[in-house]
Formats: structure tokens, C-alpha cells, sequence
């Protein structure tokens, strides 16, 4: 088990019944399994400031509080970025 593994924490922005966020948890999923980190599913509905904030530009993915996608999230890119993080 990687140590470092715990050091990175994903938060997906989103509301219930958006299909673009189901798209983008199932993808931060399949990378999860091969890179384990911390997750986190925020429903924007909850708290009035972040629905201000992200209104319909959801969901939006953040990696250790970066932003790194909005609508959709690249498999890849996604990978590419845990990645790094883990060799860190």
C-alpha cells in the first residue's frame, strides 16, 4: 500500500440527478481502483454558497483543492494526474 496514498483527496461538485456527474464519478471510480485516494461527493444543493457559486457548471473535480475539471473528466488525464501525485 502506498504510503503517500492519503495525501490525495478528490472532491466532485455536483446535484442529484445530473447525469454529467454520474459520468465523471464512474470515471474517478475506475481510476480509484487502481489509485487508491480520498473521496469526496459534494451536492451543491446542500450549502447555498457553493450553489451560487457552481450553479449548472457541474460537476467540477478538484485534486488537493485544485481545480482540474469541469463537465467532464478525461480518464487519462485524470490518471495522469493521481499518478504523479502518488510517485510525489
Amino acid at each position: 500500500m502506498n504510503q503517500y496514498r492519503n495525501s490525495i483527496q478528490i472532491d466532485i461538485y455536483s446535484r442529484p440527478a445530473c447525469h454529467l456527474c454520474d459520468q465523471a464519478k464512474a470515471v474517478v471510480e475506475r481510476v480509484r481502483q487502481r489509485y487508491p485516494f480520498g473521496l469526496r461527493v459534494i451536492n451543491i444543493e446542500e450549502d447555498s454558497a457553493l450553489e451560487e457559486a457552481f450553479g449548472t457548471e457541474i460537476p467540477v473535480v478538484f485534486i488537493n483543492g485544485n481545480k482540474a475539471f469541469k463537465y467532464r473528466v478525461n480518464e487519462a488525464e485524470l490518471e495522469k494526474k493521481v499518478k504523479m501525485l502518488w510517485k510525489m
